[in-house]
């Protein structure tokens, strides 16, 4: 029984030590702002101002890019709330300058919207991930932090 738990025991402290060793990269933030931000006529970067955390500091609150230190499997998630009953509210994740997923709700409401979508990256060093606001469409945030970008690294390649 002795031998078993000190085997136990190493493989405990090799699986911290290979943790320790692994890079960390995990972000999220909220839009930040008290009201709508849009409709404009062109795409716009959305720059989510309020982070709860940044370990790695990939991600730049003033630009709203992340932008990659370390290669390797990335998840990123955002979430759109839209409150204007005449306007549209949407949103789309951008990999280099890419469309890879969007969201969005056309007018007719009465009432908040909320849409969100995901997607998993795999990302060279130097890669730049970000959310803009669709041209003509608006988005919402409020102190209850109503939109959000999130992204984290899944494990480096």
């Amino acid at each position: 029984m002795n031998e078993k738990i000190k085997i136990s025991e190493a493989q405990l402290e090799k699986t911290r030590q290979e943790n320790k060793e692994q890079p960390k990269v995990a972000f999220s933030a909220d839009l930040g702002i008290r009201g709508d931000l849009g409709p404009q006529s062109t795409e716009h970067t959305l720059a989510f101002s309020n982070v709860f955390t940044n370990i790695g500091n990939n991600y730049n609150p003033a630009t709203g890019l992340f932008i990659s230190a370390v290669k390797g499997l990335y998840y990123f998630s955002f979430t759109a709330c839209g409150v204007q009953i005449k306007q549209s509210m949407g949103a789309s994740l951008y990999k280099n300058g890419q469309k890879i997923v969007s969201v969005g709700q056309w007018r007719s409401h009465d009432q908040h919207r909320y849409a969100s979508n995901a997607a998993v990256l795999q990302l060279d060093v130097g890669d730049v991930v970000c959310v803009k606001l669709l041209p003509q469409y608006t988005i919402y945030d409020s102190p209850d932090n109503l939109s959000t970008f999130s992204g984290f690294l899944i494990y480096p390649i």
